[in-house]
């Protein structure tokens, strides 16, 4: 699947925060012609991004996630550079839980040159990510598959998890919401990550920029409940402050390059 053009991106971003986008209005902002923009607008629905309306299109419905190899286009460069940060504070000769998400994936392909990993996962994706990494002992959860995305979920995974007291949980989460509250759709997922964090003596939130304006209906945990959190962009201040507030490290990878900045 392509890679989102620039102003694909800001459309959907204007469509979060809006509600709604119209093609007249775009094409203005954009300074580029309505065809062109009816053309963004259909790749956008066709990729489930966007939902097509007369005149404009929609931004989905907060109670069901976009589709997986949709979610996998979205903000690519900048799940690569917090993967790279959270995989460089994580130490060989560790054991780690990755969860369900495609920065979590993003994380997975940033471990496979360290060694001596022990490496428990509900992601299919993140299995065969790692399945021929030398230096990763990887064990998968058993449970439901979800054949959307390649997770695992159900009471059978959360028993799996509950055998482990592993060095790093690494998470990623489908909305951040203003108050810290991390948000995810399936309600099974949700059991399984709280399980995933209770197990961990250190926990990683991994999420991107875009996760600061969705909404999502269920709660997984919150801001507080984690020791690090590694996103793109410096978060809204009121995020920050909470991360202050409860000794979690925030670090933000600023311009989307592997180098990070730190600010706890």
């Amino acid at each position: 699947m392509s890679v989102l053009h620039p102003r694909q991106s800001d459309i959907i971003e204007r469509a979060r925060q809006e509600g709604r986008v119209e093609v007249d209005s775009l094409a203005k902002s954009f300074d580029v012609s309505p065809q062109t923009i009816r053309k963004d607008l259909n790749d956008l629905c066709a990729m489930s991004l966007l939902q097509r309306i007369h005149g404009g299109a929609i931004y989905p419905s907060t109670v069901s996630n976009i589709a997986y190899l949709s979610r996998r286009s979205m903000a690519s460069d900048a799940k690569q550079a917090i993967a790279r940060k959270a995989a460089s504070l994580i130490n060989d000769e560790t054991s780690i839980i990755l969860n369900i998400g495609t920065t979590t994936e993003q994380v997975a392909q940033a471990l496979k040159r360290h060694n001596d990993l022990m490496v428990i996962t509900n992601n299919l994706n993140v299995a065969n990510i790692l399945a021929d990494a030398s230096g990763v002992k990887l064990t998968i959860a058993g449970g439901t598959l979800r054949k959307s995305d390649g997770g695992i979920v159900g009471a059978t995974a959360m028993d799996m998890f509950r055998q482990f007291k592993v060095d790093f949980a690494v998470i990623g989460v489908s909305a951040i919401d203003e108050d810290g509250a991390l948000l995810d759709f399936d309600h099974r997922e949700v059991q399984v990550t709280k399980t995933i964090l209770a197990q961990a003596r250190t926990r990683i939130l991994v999420a991107d920029a875009m996760k600061f304006s969705r909404r999502a209906p269920a709660l997984v945990a919150t801001l507080a409940d984690l020791d690090i959190f590694v996103t793109d962009l410096m978060p809204p201040q009121n995020i920050v402050d909470l991360c202050g507030a409860n000794d979690v490290d925030l670090h933000v990878t600023s311009d989307g390059s592997a180098d990070s900045v730190k600010r706890s």
